[in-house]
């Protein structure tokens, strides 16, 4: 199965079917667990321990999984979140987006995907963690926001940034349609129906070779790059 070892997962859900099941489940892939079932006790359990992976159901008594959320981030905790919703409607997507949630599932989900988003998910803040992401002569600096394809500077949008480190710390997986949208959230402007083909477009003009891969009917791709 092949999971980093201490990953420490708070679950937050008040459905207690749901959270026994995904407890258990998680737990069988060899995660530390914690099981917490409001909005409450979640603030409690994140002011007393430092967790690897937070998965936060949106409807939560007393407090609502939106308002934990709004509260990690103000007080820049960049804990990794994944959002659960039975809604599943684009607008609680954005809102959870927007508050500063890194992925989303809607209720009922596969375990198995769940299990790939955790992945994915720890993956990326190892990325982070490195500071740079390097792939085929491509490096993107995180902390300076900027990409050199060998060697050169070359110019990226805010936009086309994310789109490549998404798909860059996602090497392997194909992402979505739905999923590389969510990095063009956040922003005041509006996004048109077909930016998203737009800015892949651009990326492909800049990076070398094409390494973005067009999976049809489904989303986008970059293969993973094989050890030196």
């Amino acid at each position: 199965m092949d999971n980093p070892p201490n990953v420490s997962v708070l679950l937050v859900e008040d459905d207690r079917p749901l959270g026994e099941a995904t407890q258990m489940i998680l737990k069988q892939y060899g995660y530390k667990i914690l099981w917490v079932t409001d909005g409450a006790m979640a603030l409690d359990a994140i002011a007393d321990k430092k967790f690897d992976v937070i998965i936060l159901d949106l409807g939560l008594p007393r407090v609502s999984g939106l308002d934990v959320l709004t509260t990690l981030r103000s007080n820049n905790m960049d804990v990794p979140v994944i959002l659960l919703t039975a809604l599943g409607t684009l607008q609680d997507r954005i809102r959870g987006l927007d508050a500063g949630a890194d992925d989303y599932l809607i209720k009922p989900f596969d375990v198995d995907e769940l299990i790939a988003r955790i992945r994915a998910l720890l993956r990326r803040t190892s990325e982070r963690e490195k500071k740079t992401i390097s792939y085929k002569g491509i490096v993107i600096d995180l902390d300076r926001h900027s990409v050199t394809i060998n060697g050169e500077d070359v110019a990226f949008s805010r936009r086309e940034f994310a789109l490549l480190e998404k798909l860059l710390t996602n090497q392997g997986r194909v992402l979505s349609r739905d999923q590389m949208s969510q990095s063009l959230y956040g922003w005041d402007d509006d996004i048109d129906s077909n930016a998203l083909e737009v800015h892949v477009h651009n990326i492909r003009k800049k990076v070398s070779g094409d390494i973005i891969r067009t999976i049809r009917g489904v989303g986008y791709m970059i293969e993973k790059a094989k050890p030196d």
